[in-house]
């Protein structure tokens, strides 16, 4: 074939481009390089941050601490015979050791600080007896235990009556206002979290219906004015105790007459988890509102229960260990309740558990307590890891 003028300077200067275009990509940062794969391992292609770590404040120890508690027994909210100083108790080494948690940093508790938080917001503790002391707790936490021209009693605007009991006020409804930050404070019975209604309202002597399937009429109806709510039930989920309340159980406005929910401890595990679902429905709409459930504070009743002669003497702290390492709760119903919702656990149950010296025993007004904590005390913890935790 002939080649014509010209034809063998095309052909080398084609040859010569592809050659140079070939060389820079063997030349180009391989990182950057989206023709050439380096094979690297899918770890070094893709960094996935490692998920955070969870924080257990249940978690930890007690450690022994020479400071003294918050406030002193004679402080105006505590119920008199929770005062264990008040009493012929002489040993009060339980009020010598606080909580360390072993995954969380746990700030010093600063009345300031946490009345700042919860400035124009209402706190509200609802529940059995237990959640009375918490309440309590905090109402003297937050004053030092002294009189305060900044603390109004509110209780009128939320409708409660204050029940004089030889001397004494009943602790069941309460509520306080700190001006300086308009923080409210207050505390509403509810033993078992039921809506509670007569029978026959025109009887006197009439029952009640304890309905498993409401929440306590207290919550439903203030809702919207409340910003932290903390909750529990867990003692008075007997017969007897039902028996002795005068109530009969209601699902679906009717009585429980057979079934599973017949079983009381069953209608327990039920209404946990009915509360736990209404209240986790409720948060959608009030964005700021938390909501804490608070488990279990165990009993120490030794050699005999409540009602049979039991007893808790021992005065020397940390005889059952000192430590808890487990990761889960001790209440599994309602650590399975809340798992999963916007509702958040107070986990208390396991460090409680370890204290056993620090029950009111028998130096109170009503044999022996072995349900019921000294303050300043116990609760007292409670509440610290509630003040941690709130948002």
């Amino acid at each position: 074939m002939e080649m014509k003028a010209g034809d063998s300077f095309r052909f080398p200067g084609k040859f010569l481009f592809l050659a140079l275009l070939f060389m820079a990509l063997l030349l180009w940062d391989g990182d950057r390089n989206p023709f050439i794969s380096t094979h690297a391992p899918a770890q070094h292609q893709y960094t996935t941050p490692p998920p955070a770590p969870v924080c257990n404040y249940a978690k930890g120890r007690w450690v022994a601490d020479r400071r003294p508690p918050l406030y002193t027994a004679g402080c105006k909210y505590i119920t008199r015979n929770w005062a264990c100083r008040l009493t012929n108790r002489t040993d009060f080494s339980y009020e010598g050791y606080r909580w360390q948690s072993l995954d969380c940093k746990m700030p010093e508790f600063e009345p300031s600080d946490f009345l700042k938080r919860m400035q124009d917001k209402t706190v509200a503790f609802i529940g059995d007896s237990l959640s009375g002391q918490q309440f309590q707790s905090m109402m003297c936490m937050l004053t030092g235990g002294e009189q305060s021209p900044d603390v109004e009693d509110v209780a009128d605007k939320y409708g409660f009556s204050k029940l004089l009991r030889k001397g004494e006020i009943h602790q069941h409804f309460w509520a306080y206002r700190f001006l300086s930050t308009n923080t409210t404070i207050l505390r509403s019975w509810s033993a078992r979290l039921c809506d509670r209604e007569p029978i026959n309202a025109t009887d006197p002597k009439t029952r009640y219906a304890m309905h498993l399937d409401r929440p306590p009429a207290f919550i439903r109806e203030n809702l919207d004015q409340l910003n932290l709510l903390v909750i529990n039930t867990a003692h008075h989920w007997t017969k007897t105790r039902v028996d002795m309340d005068n109530e009969v159980m209601y699902v679906n406005g009717k009585p429980v007459e057979q079934g599973f929910l017949k079983n009381v401890k069953n209608a327990k595990i039920f209404k946990v988890n009915n509360i736990v679902k209404w209240l986790d429905s409720e948060l959608a709409f009030h964005p700021d509102l938390q909501v804490f459930f608070t488990t279990t504070s165990p009993r120490h009743f030794f050699k005999g229960e409540w009602n049979t002669g039991g007893k808790c003497d021992n005065l020397i702290p940390m005889t059952r260990g000192s430590q808890v390492l487990g990761e889960e709760s001790s209440d599994k119903i309602v650590a399975a309740a809340v798992q999963g919702t916007r509702v958040k656990i107070l986990d208390i149950t396991a460090l409680s558990d370890l204290r056993d010296e620090a029950h009111i025993s028998h130096y109170g007004k009503k044999g022996n307590d072995c349900l019921h904590w000294c303050l300043p005390g116990i609760p007292d913890t409670w509440n610290e890891l509630l003040s941690a935790q709130v948002a």
